[in-house]
């Protein structure tokens, strides 16, 4: 799943070549991605003739900005965007396609067709799902040591799950996670609230670093992301411990493990992160 660096990098890429571009036909090959107004005809008359005015990301969302109206799209496991002239032949996987004013379309591909769209009036975007509940950005000034501290101490899951929980940090997942806690040199498996305030400061400050880092190289690239251009990113080359199983450790040369907690796939090293009592 795309996580905050990859959606973040599709929104870069997508913003300067859709901005200023008119809606002027939509079609939908898939009406399971459109989740509001779930009449797929309304979603289309509200949304023809619009314009984009800009593209923001919240999360693992991203915001597109018309004249009236916010469209809200998560690409959940497989989704992507990407820019076409109306004359390219069009994907199989192609589920949506915005018919653009110059003669070009904005194409949203979906393999699984996991993704969703909502269309809301612009201003009450932050007051509704699928948004309302999202909790604060990482690069977000509100974001410090002594939120998350709070956080934590308020909970009893392991921090793994906890911080993969989108209502106490949006953005995060596996990848970002299990690096962040890595650099922080702490086991995925602790209990939230038995983390004192130091090294709750040394993973507020890890997951800015691992997540401004991710971004500055384009996202992971593992098995099926690309950006709206349909190029890579280049994180994976820096990756200390995801999909590293068997790896030695970039720190002490251990071999890094694989094992789930939370239901998820998780990799740590077994030396430099410990559990604890």
């Amino acid at each position: 799943m795309p996580e905050l660096p990859e959606v973040e990098t599709v929104r870069k890429t997508l913003e300067p070549i859709v901005t200023g571009k008119s809606i002027a036909d939509i079609d939908i090959r898939y009406p399971g991605i459109i989740k509001e107004p779930e009449d797929v005809e309304r979603f289309k008359f509200q949304i023809k003739g619009q314009t984009f005015r800009s593209i923001k990301r919240l999360g693992k969302f991203l915001l597109f900005y018309l004249d009236e109206d916010v469209l809200i799209s998560h690409l959940r496991m497989e989704g992507k965007y990407g820019v076409f002239n109306e004359s390219d032949e069009v994907d199989t996987h192609t589920h949506v396609i915005f018919k653009l004013d110059d003669g070009q379309e904005l194409r949203y591909k979906d393999v699984r067709k996991f993704g969703t769209m909502h269309l809301k009036p612009v201003k009450t975007e932050f007051n509704t799902p699928p948004i309302n509940k999202l909790g604060l950005e990482p690069f977000s000034e509100e974001f410090t040591v002594d939120y998350l501290y709070e956080k934590l101490q308020k909970t009893t899951r392991l921090i793994k799950p906890t911080l993969l929980d989108q209502t106490i940090v949006t953005g995060l997942g596996n990848i970002y996670v299990d690096e962040a806690l890595f650099k922080s040199q702490i086991h995925p498996e602790r209990v939230a609230s038995s983390i004192n305030r130091e090294e709750c400061y040394n993973l507020q400050k890890a997951i800015v670093e691992v997540l401004s880092r991710a971004v500055e190289k384009g996202g992971t690239s593992i098995r099926s992301y690309l950006n709206s251009l349909g190029e890579i990113g280049m994180f994976q080359l820096e990756l200390a411990v995801y999909d590293q199983t068997g790896e030695p450790c970039v720190v002490c040369l251990s071999p890094i493990v694989k094992t789930k907690v939370g239901g998820r796939g998780t990799h740590f090293c077994p030396t430099c992160q410990v559990v604890g009592d």
